[in-house]
């Protein structure tokens, strides 16, 4: 005891703390010297492995092309060039930190996005961020959990469920539209397109999600609200290298921001997954429910779909697993469909001619009917309007570019191979924007063209085993919400009334989706007042 003392007091004292502080001192640095080594060793082998590729000019070996993939319009317009210049794929290095391989080629993108999902892993310098937020959910998890997920979900996407949110997308468009004509009667004829349609799906997908009318269109939301910053801080966290460390970026301003959207989100989630569950459980109970398909006395919503889902040995997702399909189905649903709208939007303003084409195909469908909705069978009679849309998509995609890693060596066309672990950056898309030019031509998507496209030139929701379960739900919101628009507006080019007349036009901003700098403009002219009639969702 005596010997411990004196030890205790030797330490206590300030030779004794400064022995410690010089030892945790040492160790500390002997830790960042390893793992610095480290680093530089996996940075010199990646260099060595990816040296079949070409590489544009770097700053230094060390630093790479850390600063120079900008989220601007000249950052896009810097990949156009690397297209025209690499054709087919180049390396490029962000620091020591992350090997990506750019692919631009379809036949150098086709044997990546096809190869099997048991060696396709989601990578961390895109997706680790989702974490938090989504946890190992269908968008990010990998292996056996994803394959287990995948087919326990798709049955929410089948074309019988899908029927049921037509009326849904047309209840949420509506009250966009009863809004517009408000705020055109009061002289603002210019709106800013992004506000307005994000708020529109994030409306549509709460009513497809969980059956929830949250009105966030007319009044604040604290739940959208929360999902909007969430977006945000994403954004800027991407862009701040140092907040790529969790330990760092948690003990950050936006860090703590993140934390506490993040908790609202979750809450709200959380609640409606277990009040769900304690309903259906109730249902069995009293025996209302004759069969494991049968939901309570309404329409199926997505909650309700994978709450009833099992696998082959008759499991069904925990609560938990749920809310992370949930969260994950409103963040990959609202702002990805909303940037495809407002670009649709865009580019039949710009064309007259063929938004007069679009307008006059959806009267033809809906000709004769006492109000104006869109209908399921009516999405597979507007062939010309889904061209455009697919037009749009080609030049304005709102995912710019899809991130893999392989657990194992890839071999590419020429002799190229991405190495095990290592980023691929797939923009396909580019590619074909810049084969066909610029120019806005729907009939590129005429069916009788089809033969003359590359598989894998045109890849809005990418391909292989990996690629969007959402996509059929998201092209038919796209074209009632766009065969809605045309029915009821004109849509010319616009600009922002406070900043007055710009000559300099849009400029994109890719973000987690691809929007415009200072927003997208359009002026509506309404037309013959329609007689809408609420649809029926319930």
């Amino acid at each position: 005891m005596a010997l411990f003392q004196t030890v205790l007091c030797q330490v206590l004292s300030w030779k004794g703390i400064c022995l410690v502080l010089n030892v945790v001192a040492t160790g500390l640095l002997a830790a960042a010297a390893v793992w610095t080594l480290k680093l530089l060793v996996r940075h010199a082998w990646y260099t060595h492995k990816l040296s079949c590729f070409n590489k544009p000019q770097t700053h230094s070996w060390l630093v790479g092309h850390l600063g120079q993939m900008q989220s601007t319009e000249e950052g896009l317009l810097q990949v156009d060039d690397l297209v025209q210049k690499y054709k087919h794929s180049c390396c490029w290095f962000l620091g020591p930190f992350y090997h990506l391989v750019r692919l631009f080629h379809p036949e150098y993108v086709r044997p990546l996005l096809m190869a099997p999902a048991s060696i396709t892993v989601k990578d961390e310098l895109i997706y680790d961020h989702l974490r938090p937020w989504l946890g190992q959910s269908l968008l990010i998890s990998n292996g056996e959990e994803w394959s287990r997920r995948r087919r326990l979900l798709t049955p929410a996407f089948h074309f019988d469920i899908l029927k049921n949110y037509v009326a849904k997308f047309n209840s949420s468009t509506n009250t966009m539209h009863d809004k517009w004509r408000r705020l055109v009667a009061e002289g603002r004829t210019t709106l800013e397109m992004f506000d307005h349609v994000t708020l529109m799906t994030l409306d549509s997908l709460l009513k497809c999600a969980f059956s929830y009318k949250s009105n966030c269109q007319e009044s604040t939301s604290e739940y959208v609200s929360a999902i909007v910053k969430l977006s945000d801080l994403i954004v800027d966290r991407r862009q701040n290298i140092l907040h790529h460390w969790d330990w760092i970026y948690w003990k950050s301003r936006q860090g703590k921001q993140f934390k506490q959207a993040l908790s609202i989100v979750h809450r709200f989630t959380r609640e409606v997954v277990q009040r769900r569950r304690a309903l259906i459980n109730q249902q069995r109970e009293t025996g209302a429910q004759s069969d494991r398909t049968t939901t309570p006395q309404r329409k199926k919503d997505f909650v309700d779909i994978i709450l009833l889902s099992e696998d082959e040995d008759g499991q069904g997702l925990s609560d938990e697993e749920i809310q992370a399909e949930a969260n994950t189905f409103m963040f990959a649903g609202h702002d990805t469909t909303a940037s495809a709208i407002c670009w649709t939007l865009y580019n039949l303003a710009r064309h007259s001619h063929y938004q007069e084409q679009c307008r006059q195909e959806v009267m033809d469908v809906t000709q004769g009917r006492d109000g104006q909705e869109i209908e399921w069978e009516d999405l597979s009679n507007l062939p010309f309007t889904t061209m455009c849309i697919r037009e749009s998509l080609r030049l304005h995609s709102p995912v710019q570019a899809v991130t893999r890693r392989y657990t194992q060596d890839m071999a590419l066309p020429e002799g190229h191979t991405v190495p095990q672990g290592d980023v691929v950056l797939n923009v396909a898309c580019t590619f074909f924007k810049i084969l066909s030019n610029q120019e806005f031509n729907p009939l590129r998507f005429d069916p009788s063209n089809a033969q003359s496209r590359a598989s894998h030139a045109f890849i809005p929701f990418s391909s292989g085993p990996r690629n969007c379960i959402g996509q059929k739900f998201a092209l038919a919101e796209l074209r009632v919400v766009v065969a809605l628009t045309l029915l009821r507006f004109r849509l010319t080019p616009g600009v922002n009334p406070e900043l007055g007349s710009s000559t300099g036009g849009v400029r994109r901003l890719p973000q987690l989706v691809l929007r415009a700098e200072g927003g997208l403009w359009l002026q509506l002219e309404p037309l013959n007042p329609p007689n809408v009639r609420e649809p029926t969702d319930e």
